[in-house]
C-alpha cells in the first residue's frame, strides 16, 4: 500500500491511497488540474483512480469533487446528508453512489472503512484503509477526541493525522472569540498537543509513521508541529507533514 497528500488544509484537501487492487482518492478540495499536475509527479493518473470517497461537506473537501467525477469520469461515494447539503451549492456529479456511516465499502479485496465522527459537518466521516495485511488511516476534520478514537488510532500502521492548530498561537492571534471557541470546541479541529498524545500511543502499538495533516496557515506551521510532536514522541519515529499547496513524499506500508 502506498499513499501520498496532494494538498492539505483550509485551501483545500486530497489524499491518494493505493492498495493492490484499488486506486483511490480522499475529498476533492483543489481543481482538477492540481490533482492531475501532482498525481502525474508521483507516477500516477486521474483517469486510472477508482474511486472517490468524500468525507464531509465543507468545501475545502468538496469544491471540486464535480469536476473530479464528470471530466475524469471518477466514480464518487458519499452520504446522503452530505450530498444534500451540497446540492444546496448545486453540486452535479456523474457516478455517484451512497454510504451511511460506519459501514464498510469493499474495492476489490481492499475494504474502506468509514467512521463517524462529532466535526461540524453535515454527515461527517473519517476513514480506514485495509488491505490483507495493513491498515491505513485518513483521519483530519475529527471534532474532538471522541470515544474510541485512541484505540482506532493505536490499531493503524500509517496515518494521515489531523494537526491543526498550537493553542499558543491560536489564543493569541487574530480569529474573533466565536471561530477560536469552533476550532478549539467538540465540533472542530485537533491541536498538535491532542495529535502528538494520540501518536504517543499509536507508535507503542503497530505505527510505522504519520504525516501531519490539516495545519491552519494562521494558527499553526510546519516547524511548530513537528516541533511539539517531537517533545513527546522523540526523533525515532517517522513523521512528515502534508503540505498545504504541493504533494507529500510517497508514504508506503
Amino acid at each position: 500500500m502506498i499513499a501520498a497528500s496532494l494538498q492539505s488544509g483550509s485551501s483545500g484537501n486530497c489524499i491518494y491511497v493505493e492498495t493492490r487492487d484499488a486506486r483511490i482518492l480522499f475529498d476533492a478540495g483543489i481543481s482538477g488540474v492540481q490533482a492531475e499536475r501532482r498525481l502525474r509527479s508521483i507516477g500516477r493518473e486521474m483517469r486510472d483512480v477508482d474511486c472517490l470517497f468524500i468525507s464531509h461537506d465543507h468545501s475545502d473537501h468538496t469544491s471540486c469533487a464535480g469536476v473530479f467525477s464528470r471530466k475524469y469520469g471518477i466514480p464518487v461515494r458519499m452520504t446522503r446528508k452530505t450530498l444534500a447539503a451540497l446540492r444546496e451549492g448545486r453540486a452535479s456529479f456523474g457516478e455517484l453512489s451512497h454510504f451511511e456511516r460506519g459501514e464498510c465499502i469493499q474495492i476489490g479485496q481492499t475494504v474502506v472503512e468509514t467512521i463517524p465522527t462529532p466535526h461540524d459537518g453535515a454527515d461527517g466521516v473519517v476513514f480506514v484503509v485495509q488491505d490483507d495485511r495493513r491498515r491505513l488511516g485518513v483521519l483530519t476534520d475529527i471534532g474532538h477526541v471522541f470515544a474510541g478514537f485512541p484505540e482506532l488510532v493505536a490499531g493503524l500502521d500509517g496515518v494521515f493525522l489531523e494537526s491543526n492548530y498550537e493553542t499558543r498561537l491560536l489564543e493569541s492571534g487574530p480569529y474573533p472569540a466565536f471561530l477560536k471557541a469552533r476550532i478549539r470546541g467538540p465540533g472542530g479541529h485537533l491541536s498538535n498537543d491532542e495529535s502528538a498524545l494520540l501518536l504517543e500511543r499509536a507508535f507503542r502499538c503497530r505505527l510505522r509513521w504519520a504525516c501531519l495533516a490539516h495545519l491552519s496557515e494562521q494558527n499553526n506551521d510546519p516547524r511548530t508541529a513537528l516541533r511539539a510532536h517531537r517533545r513527546v514522541l522523540g526523533d525515532g519515529v517517522e513523521l512528515c507533514i502534508a503540505g498545504r499547496y504541493e504533494v507529500s513524499p510517497i508514504l508506503s506500508l
